[in-house]
């Protein structure tokens, strides 16, 4: 078994304020340089800068080899201790960036270690360089990276070279090693009660650029636009290092699609009662087989769905089999897509639940990691569930499009994780019975999320 190391590091310049992360992969074998990634986040604080360094190094990692194992290497006390499991995430902006770290690889094959501020230079100069390279209008790219030419060069032709990229090493960029930087210092020896501030502006960001991709995906260009200040970032060999929402890649090829169907209506929908996967497991009503087929009509049209997948309960496998027999396809069955489970919740309405279990009622709504009466499943749960879901399927299906016949919880928490959007966000959307959305991941780990929720083929 292949085993790296991940060195990673977030800074901000004022904590919040300009804010920039960067993560290297090395051979833990021989120390050398695999792979390089840094991002210029916008305004945030230096939490969340060390978060986001830390998911880049472990999805650069999964890119090189998914069943690797991980030493993760930062001089953030924080990060460390909080993945680590000895301090508990008590910030409710750190829970879903941790919970994202732990999806990327199972965790037994991840151990973290905290070492000091000097010892992870080259990750705190690439934050650096991120940070520059935002404050002049642009982005990081590999040639503003000046790590280790002397020892490196050699071996960073090589991979160049099979990319596709020009062989030559562009001459160092001077400034941002030096730059005044607040990271590893606010957060080196951080006590468990001190957890991040809000990312409020690095979020609103990162939903501009969701926006930006979605809009481009539907406009069906096929063109990913250029970096803020007019640049073009990296060569393919980088893509995968590429800042979210900009491609560096000149082609990154046909996306993994995954279409998302909510199932169609049982006797439950129209009372809005809670139905998961613990309860009675309702098939369709008549409606709902109604809108089913209306769907399968609609999708037959478009005729772009290469393959169908439904979570393994009643309805949602009633509800792909009309859409499979009206395309001629075959269902498979993923365990992954069932929907939460409510625990003693299930049946009941909101108004019941807050009747019955008011304390417990509050709990859930204020906290992902709390469960419904009962020991049922908290959302926190389902999003760990989901995200090994959805990169199982990513895998399965690259450069296909693919309907995932599921429910209301896993359309959400996908949409949401693609996003990068807190938890709460669950809160504030609708899906219809039988609607439609859909994620496009591509080979640089970046997502373009088209919000149909479209019932439009349910009207006669």
């Amino acid at each position: 078994m292949r085993e790296f190391i991940v060195e990673a590091d977030g800074g901000s310049r004022g904590n919040p304020g300009p804010a920039g992360y960067g993560a290297v992969v090395r051979d833990a074998a021989t120390g050398r340089t695999l792979t390089e990634a840094a991002e210029y986040l916008g305004t945030a604080t230096n939490n969340v800068a060390e978060y986001r360094g830390l998911l880049a190094g472990l999805r650069a990692a999964h890119a090189l080899d998914p069943g690797a194992r991980v030493r993760v290497r930062m001089d953030s006390k924080l990060v460390v201790e909080q993945m680590s499991g000895r301090w508990k995430i008590k910030h409710p902006d750190m829970k879903p960036l941790a919970m994202e770290a732990r999806s990327v690889f199972p965790p037994d094959q991840v151990t973290y270690e905290w070492i000091p501020r000097e010892q992870n230079k080259q990750a705190d100069r690439l934050a650096n360089e991120a940070m520059d390279a935002g404050a002049k209008g642009g982005q990081w790219s590999p040639s503003l990276s000046r790590a280790d030419l002397a020892t490196n060069a050699g071996a960073r032709t090589a991979e160049a070279t099979s990319a596709g990229a020009p062989t030559a090493e562009p001459p160092p960029a001077a400034a941002g090693a030096g730059a005044d930087r607040t990271a590893g210092t606010a957060s080196a020896g951080e006590p468990p009660s001190s957890a991040g501030e809000s990312p409020s502006s690095a979020a609103a960001a990162g939903a501009a650029a969701a926006v930006s991709r979605a809009a481009e995906a539907a406009s069906g260009s096929g063109q990913r636009p250029a970096a803020a200040g007019g640049q073009r970032p990296v060569a393919a060999g980088q893509a995968h290092l590429s800042t979210p929402g900009w491609s560096a890649a000149p082609d990154l090829g046909a996306p993994a699609t995954l279409v998302l169907l909510r199932h169609g209506e049982t006797p439950l929908t129209p009372q809005k009662r809670f139905s998961g996967s613990g309860g009675t497991d309702p098939a369709l009503s008549a409606a709902g087989r109604e809108q089913a087929h209306r769907v399968a009509d609609a999708l037959a049209r478009r005729g772009t769905i290469q393959a169908i997948v439904a979570s393994p309960l009643a309805r949602t496998r009633e509800t792909a089999g009309i859409v499979a027999a009206r395309l001629n396809l075959d269902v498979t069955i993923e365990d992954g897509l069932r929907e939460t489970d409510f625990g003693a919740w299930e049946g009941l309405t909101f108004g019941e639940v807050r009747e019955r279990h008011p304390d417990d009622l509050n709990a859930w709504l204020a906290d992902p990691e709390a469960r419904p009466t009962g020991g049922g499943e908290s959302f926190a749960e389902t999003a760990v569930r989901l995200a090994a879901t959805r990169d199982k399927l990513v895998a399965a299906y690259q450069g296909r499009t693919v309907l995932l016949v599921t429910h209301v919880t896993p359309i959400k928490t996908l949409i949401r994780l693609a996003l990068g959007a807190p938890p709460e966000s669950l809160f504030r959307m609708e899906l219809s019975a039988a609607s439609l959305s859909a994620v496009a991941y591509y080979a640089d780990g970046n997502a373009s999320v088209r919000l149909f929720n479209d019932t439009s083929h349910l009207r006669p």
